[in-house]
């Protein structure tokens, strides 16, 4: 049955029955609804097969007949609408492009490009004329120094005034909060007090007295290496304390300072006194002698170890003999030495460092002293050394307890190391 129906059906009915291509797809469109009608399929199946046939072919041919008028047609250059556009706004846009008429003078797109894209020989000209004279100038200028340049920054961060910031719990909740009776905080590099709570209130400063004997002892230049022996004459007859420096023990001068600065030892603070040229109610004279000298006017010395409630001083004073004392490289090792053992001639005594912040490694000090009587209270001073080169004073007086003490010192640190750079 195909091969009857193929030659109706075939691509050539056109040349055969002279047909327009419509008139091909109505009469396949007709004969295959007869076939499909006879054979019992779908009509709406064969309708779209026709359908797309006639397109194919319709297109096809549109194909073919614009490809031969192209070829009949000399061919032009195509110009983009985007370039007619713009080339005829910038027509518009120049004032100058006016003719007599008052028509604009209209120029071809590629005369306008080379317009854009070479500059005039004028421009050129004064264009080189800028640049020597920049060079000119730039000759003529003086050079900077590059240090000198860095100067005003340098000196900016340098002198800023310091100061403890809120943001570091420096408020003033945090501030009531300190167990110290009385606090003064100093940057010794640019003598500015930080932070002062009575700092000016004449107080008693127990074992921080031992500063100043170190300081008077050590300016009398005495033999280190001599032996110096604990006798009668150092027992403590105001406080009754306790002490395992026994009677008759016998120490080197070095021993005895280290162990009088580390651990507050009394006996050995007394021995030195005893020790010094004149005795020891030359050493006291020379105590209150170089207080005055330190200008602290109210700073009173009766002894060497600072049982007696009579040596008193103030916060901001203190700051003052921290400061001098730091200038005695022995005070600086033996202060914030951690433990240390000596022989005593009856054996060996291990002592360690009474302020547990430098002990434990908490804080870092190039000096420190703690002091405790009942009238004082507990009291400690330190020269914290902030991110390990900014030195800052801390002296704290009168806390209730050791473990007040040290907290204030905990929180200090904190407030130096999170505002100070």
């Amino acid at each position: 049955m195909s091969t009857q129906w193929y030659p109706l059906l075939s691509p050539c009915l056109p040349r055969l029955y002279g047909l327009t291509p419509r008139g091909v797809a109505l009469a396949r469109l007709v004969l295959f609804s007869v076939i499909l009608l006879i054979a019992g399929l779908p009509v709406s199946d064969a309708l779209a097969a026709t359908g797309h046939h006639a397109s194919t072919g319709k297109r096809r041919d549109d194909a073919v007949k614009k490809k031969k008028a192209t070829a009949k047609k000399p061919s032009k250059p195509p110009h983009r609408k985007a370039v007619a556009a713009s080339t005829s706004r910038k027509r518009t846009a120049s004032p100058r492009a006016k003719g007599p008429a008052g028509r604009k003078a209209t120029k071809p797109p590629r005369e306008a490009k080379a317009a854009v894209k070479r500059p005039s020989a004028a421009a050129k000209r004064s264009a080189g004329a800028k640049r020597s004279t920049a060079a000119t100038v730039a000759r003529a200028a003086p050079a900077v120094p590059v240090a000198a340049a860095k100067v005003p920054h340098a000196q900016v961060s340098t002198d800023a005034k310091p100061r403890l910031l809120a943001r570091c719990g420096f408020t003033p909740a945090s501030r009531k909060r300190l167990f110290s009776r009385a606090v003064y905080i100093v940057d010794e590099k640019t003598n500015t007090p930080l932070f002062a709570h009575n700092a000016d209130q004449v107080r008693p400063i127990a074992s921080l007295s031992k500063l100043m004997t170190a300081v008077v002892w050590l300016d009398s230049r005495p033999a280190m290496r001599a032996p110096l022996t604990v006798t009668k004459a150092d027992l403590d007859t105001l406080k009754y304390t306790h002490s395992r420096l026994a009677v008759g023990s016998t120490l080197s001068r070095t021993d005895m300072l280290h162990i009088s600065l580390m651990a507050s030892e009394n006996r050995a603070a007394a021995a030195l006194s005893r020790d010094y040229p004149g005795g020891r109610k030359a050493f006291i004279s020379a105590m209150n002698a170089k207080a005055r000298a330190l200008n602290m006017p109210n700073t009173r010395f009766e002894n060497s170890t600072g049982l007696s409630p009579r040596n008193v001083s103030t916060a901001r004073e203190l700051a003052r003999l921290v400061r001098a004392s730091n200038a005695y490289p022995l005070i600086r090792r033996y202060s914030i030495d951690h433990q240390q053992q000596v022989h005593t001639g009856k054996g060996q005594l291990q002592y360690v460092n009474t302020n547990r912040l430098v002990r434990f490694g908490k804080v870092n000090a190039s000096v420190q002293k703690t002091g405790f009587i009942k009238e004082s209270g507990h009291s400690m001073v330190m020269r914290v050394m902030v991110h390990n080169r900014r030195p800052v004073i801390v002296t704290m007086l009168g806390s209730d307890t050791p473990e007040g003490s040290r907290l204030d010192g905990v929180r200090i640190a904190h407030w130096l190391s999170c505002s100070l750079q």
